[in-house]
């Protein structure tokens, strides 16, 4: 039984052709990444996104001071809101105070985004027109 291995002139033959095949599968792979990342580029809606601004806090005697605890309970300065409706009267009657004060919402770190989001509708129901969230800073070098 016999085998041809190759010319038995003992003389290789160089193949010189690039094999285009690879080149065209990595450009192929390229193509089809690019038709399905640029539709979630460009279609989005055009907005005008809000700037950052660090405000120093200038504290009135008439500013009104409203923290929510992690538990969800809500102080008027220092004293215990019994409820949401609690808070509304009382923003009301200083609703109509000219000028209106500011309310300035002080949210606990682990308080629930609903519970800071109660009291922000609690001044919308009462006509406050001004709204603040005080934070903290970050630390210096972090």
């Amino acid at each position: 039984m016999g085998m041809n291995v190759g010319s038995s002139s003992g003389d290789d033959e160089v193949v010189s052709t690039i094999n285009t095949t690879p080149l065209v599968d990595v450009m192929l792979v390229l193509l089809i990444i690019f038709l399905i990342t640029i539709p979630a580029v460009v279609s989005t809606v055009k907005v005008e996104l809000p700037k950052e601004t660090n405000v120093v806090r200038v504290t009135k005697p008439e500013n009104i001071d409203i923290s929510v605890t992690k538990n969800g309970e809500i102080y008027w300065n220092t004293t215990l809101v019994p409820d949401v409706d609690a808070l509304v009267q009382r923003l009301g009657k200083v609703a109509v105070l000219n000028p209106q004060p500011e309310v300035h919402v002080r949210g606990d770190d682990k308080s629930r985004y609903e519970s800071v989001g109660r009291v922000v509708y609690a001044c919308q129901r009462a006509g406050i027109m001004k709204v603040s969230f005080v934070t903290e800073p970050p630390a210096r070098g972090g």
